[in-house]
This record gives structure tokens, C-alpha cells and sequence, in this order.
């Protein structure tokens, strides 16, 4: 009997302590969701570009002949090309070149974006 209820007290003390785990958790996430809602260029991708790739893809000369700082330049680029590099797809040059991936909310801003037709404003 004393076996049963220490047994049944390491299982509901093990449940609780997962459970706070995941509230914890859980808290954390909502504080960093990624709005993906009414994405244009000027107001959310010329930023992930501006932080992440018009440092090469800009100016007169600019990487590949790419230019990601404008919303012209970057709307010269395919949908699937564009989504290929900056996932690090196979058989795509992988963007930002020798650096991480995008993060996984930019990745799905810049999804959006195209899915929302590409806008500017």
C-alpha cells in the first residue's frame, strides 16, 4: 500500500513539474509570434533585407546582379528562386551566403508577402 501511493506521488509530482514546464514554455512562445498579417515590402520586407542581404545585394555593383534594397529589384526575383535561397534549398545558392539561414518567422514574413501578392505599401 505505501509502495502504491509513493508510486502514484512520483507520478503526479513528475505531471506536475512537466506541466509547469510547458506553461513556462508555452508563455515564452506567445511573447514571439510572428505576425505574418498585411505584409508589404516597405513596412516588413525591406527590413529583413536592409539586416540580412542588401549589404551585398545593393549599389552599383551589387552580388550577382541581385538587388534586394529595392522593392523593384527584389520583385525582379521569382517567387520560387527567392524562397529557394533563403530556405537553403538544394540546387539554390543559399542566402545570406556564408551565414545562417533566415529565421523561421522572416522566412514565413517574406512567404506571406509573395502569397499576398508582392505588395509594396
Amino acid at each position: 500500500m505505501i509502495k502504491k501511493m509513493i508510486g502514484a506521488l512520483m507520478l503526479v509530482s513528475a505531471f506536475a513539474s512537466c506541466t509547469k514546464d510547458n506553461e513556462y514554455d508555452l508563455s515564452q512562445n506567445s511573447n514571439n509570434t510572428c505576425d505574418t498579417t498585411a505584409v508589404s515590402y516597405a513596412n516588413t520586407v525591406a527590413n529583413i533585407m536592409a539586416n540580412n542581404c542588401n549589404s551585398c545585394h545593393s549599389g552599383s555593383n551589387p552580388s550577382g546582379g541581385v538587388v534586394t534594397s529595392t522593392y523593384v529589384g527584389l520583385g525582379n526575383i521569382y517567387d520560387a528562386v527567392l524562397l529557394g535561397v533563403i530556405n537553403h534549398s538544394s540546387g539554390f545558392s543559399p542566402m545570406p551566403s556564408n551565414a545562417p539561414k533566415l529565421s523561421d518567422c522572416d522566412i514565413n514574413k517574406i512567404q506571406a508577402w509573395i502569397n499576398q501578392g508582392r505588395l509594396n505599401n
